[in-house]
């Protein structure tokens, strides 16, 4: 892959606040601000497996600032076969060098999705067998970090969960391996009960190939497309168009043969940066 890179995620923190990285296999280690390397705008920092002690294969997929461990807040968390799990804040305020479980996952389970809710939040969980279920936050009861979790959505045959989003002000984009996407106002996804098999968010055509990422949105923000090859495309969110829940999309990016679209990212950007040229969405 080229040896490219991107910022992902932008946020103001204290010395003394506290960092909740979360891994795809389930654990939660913490940093210290003050521990993080200081750097230069420029500086490329320190790679996370030098940060924490991560087991082989295991990535740091979630990352959440913390300044007070309170009561009003939960860590909610969703994993790739559809469970879902909400845990209150205040169980992860002992830290510990080697990390914890966050979540007990199954057996070829990986966590993929962790955010900070109040408990009166909805949710949306997205497949890549391009279906959404959205359900309010209140129906998943608080539980210890030792437990499993419960069904979040149905799954159908090969699918998994690809995105969990806390709903707010937006749309939905959604990308398929095939390079093809779109905008949909979050209204068109309808509120139901946890653990249905969810409405069309994506067509999975046979032109489209299956679902692999989703994500929240707002006008005036550029995401990143991460390709099989390792391909960086930056786009403006304006440039996609808004179509309904049951279409098949745009295409978004151009792909050689036997390459495909592996991940969209939400980007931020530094005070000054030059801007990178982007390939703009064909019509539909």
């Amino acid at each position: 892959m080229k040896d490219e890179d991107f910022v992902e995620k932008l946020f103001v923190a204290h010395t003394h606040d506290t960092v909740l990285c979360f891994s795809n296999r389930g654990k939660v280690y913490w940093l210290k601000v003050y521990e993080l390397p200081q750097a230069g705008r420029a500086s490329a920092g320190k790679p996370m497996v030098n940060l924490l002690p991560l087991e082989p294969a295991e990535k740091i997929n979630a990352l959440l600032p913390v300044k007070d461990y309170d009561e009003q807040h939960h860590v909610f968390m969703a994993t790739s076969q559809g469970t879902v799990k909400k845990t209150p804040l205040t169980s992860f305020s002992r830290p510990r060098a080697s990390g914890i479980i966050a979540v007990d996952l199954r057996e070829n389970d990986k966590l993929v999705g962790v955010a900070l809710t109040d408990g009166q939040r909805e949710i949306v969980l997205v497949t890549s067998g391009g279906k959404a279920i959205r359900f309010p936050e209140h129906e998943v009861r608080a539980m210890g970090r030792d437990a499993a979790g419960v069904r979040g959505i149905r799954l159908g045959a090969d699918q998994e969960v690809i995105a969990l989003i806390v709903v707010a002000e937006g749309e939905v984009l959604t990308a398929s391996a095939a390079g093809y996407g779109k905008r949909t106002p979050i209204a068109e996804f309808p509120l139901q009960g946890r653990g249905g098999q969810g409405v069309i968010a994506l067509q999975t055509s046979e032109r489209n190939g299956a679902a692999v990422a989703a994500l929240q949105v707002l006008p005036g923000q550029e995401i990143m497309l991460i390709s099989s090859n390792g391909t960086l495309v930056r786009t403006a969110v304006d440039e996609i168009s808004v179509l309904g829940r049951n279409t098949q999309g745009v295409r978004l990016i151009r792909l050689d043969d036997g390459e495909r679209l592996v991940g969209i990212e939400r980007i931020e950007a530094l005070d000054g940066a030059e801007e990178e040229e982007s390939e703009p969405p064909e019509g539909a």
